[in-house]
């Protein structure tokens, strides 16, 4: 049994490994299946009404993008990203970034293009909602450093910080009970400005900022 189906055309069907992915990573997103957390098959099972096999399809889904991590004998838990993975995951982040920055800037006549800071202006309006659900903000987040890369016109960049996507989720998922959405919203909206005024090194103290606030937890 599908756990969401569209009631229209026949292509946006969702099968019911899709749905349970989608609903299990909106919860890891949210906060609600917390970093580290065991995910019991039969409790989880019992709560969406599943089989079991369609259960270990979806974990394996969600392990694939990092979200998930499973241990042999062990059964599934939602993946931690630990201190030394933040590290890693900041310098990695850097690399690309900032080398995305640079020919983004590059190519944009100093500028910042619009379609960043509609992904900015995107991230304000989450922020803005009254409690909105933190997997939103992550998405909104999300497009934002996204829009950056990909405004490098750089397929390699995108394609190698596409990889990226599941710990960079668990990061700011990790940022929730340490930034205030004003803060998410602000600390974007600077960033534009200082990257018009300063390049990439703006953009460095950024991703340095948003580290350090994790690490000092």
């Amino acid at each position: 049994m599908a756990l969401a189906m569209s009631s229209h055309a026949e292509l946006e069907r969702v099968s019911t490994v899709d749905a349970l992915a989608n609903a299990l990573r909106r919860r890891i997103l949210d906060g609600d299946l917390s970093t580290g957390q065991r995910l019991v098959e039969r409790e989880l099972t019992e709560r969406y009404g599943v089989a079991r096999h369609s259960l270990r399809a979806a974990l394996r889904a969600l392990a694939g993008e990092g979200l998930v991590e499973l241990e042999p004998n062990r059964g599934a838990r939602v993946a931690t990203l630990s201190r030394e993975g933040l590290l890693e995951l900041f310098e990695l982040r850097a690399a690309l970034e900032l080398e995305a920055a640079h020919l983004m800037l590059e190519r944009h006549d100093a500028n910042v293009p619009g379609e960043v800071r509609t992904a900015v202006r995107d991230l304000r309006a989450v922020c803005e909602q009254p409690d909105p659900p933190w997997s939103d903000v992550v998405a909104a987040h999300d497009r934002v450093h996204r829009a950056i890369v990909d405004a490098a016109q750089s397929p390699r960049i995108s394609r190698a910080y596409g990889a990226l996507a599941g710990e960079m989720h668990l990061f700011v998922v990790q940022l929730k009970p340490r930034w205030t959405l004003p803060q998410m919203a602000e600390h974007h909206e600077r960033l534009l400005d200082e990257l018009e005024s300063e390049g990439p090194p703006a953009l460095r103290r950024h991703l340095s900022d948003g580290a350090q606030t994790v690490l000092e937890s």
